[in-house]
């Protein structure tokens, strides 16, 4: 998935903070922070926790950012109109939604 979305865009020494869903990207892009899994036969340790807990601070203002544009429906749903209007119309609900942020 990393490939396909956001591989080439990032350079390799920027940190990239991601979730389970890019499991594997530490082949791709070593500069990567992702929460270590648990499974029936390896539990967590407190450190392993720890570190989960830590990285999910960092992600979570994104994550709310993300929820924010959603509510758009446009946004939220795979977008059947004319594509040159998607951009345009995603950067009006960015800032729409940056607006909200600093003024509101």
């Amino acid at each position: 998935m990393f490939k396909r979305t956001i591989g080439n865009n990032i350079h390799e020494d920027h940190l990239v903070y991601i979730d389970l869903g890019y499991l594997g990207i530490d082949a791709y892009h070593k500069n990567s922070m992702i929460p270590i899994k648990e499974s029936k036969l390896y539990k967590l340790s407190e450190d392993d926790k720890a570190y989960n807990k830590k990285l999910a601070q960092k992600r979570v203002f994104v994550e709310h950012i993300n929820a924010k544009i959603k509510v758009f429906k446009c946004m939220a749903y795979p977008y059947r109109n004319h594509c040159n209007r998607h951009l345009l119309r995603a950067s009006l609900i960015c800032g729409i939604i940056n607006y909200e942020r600093l003024y509101l």
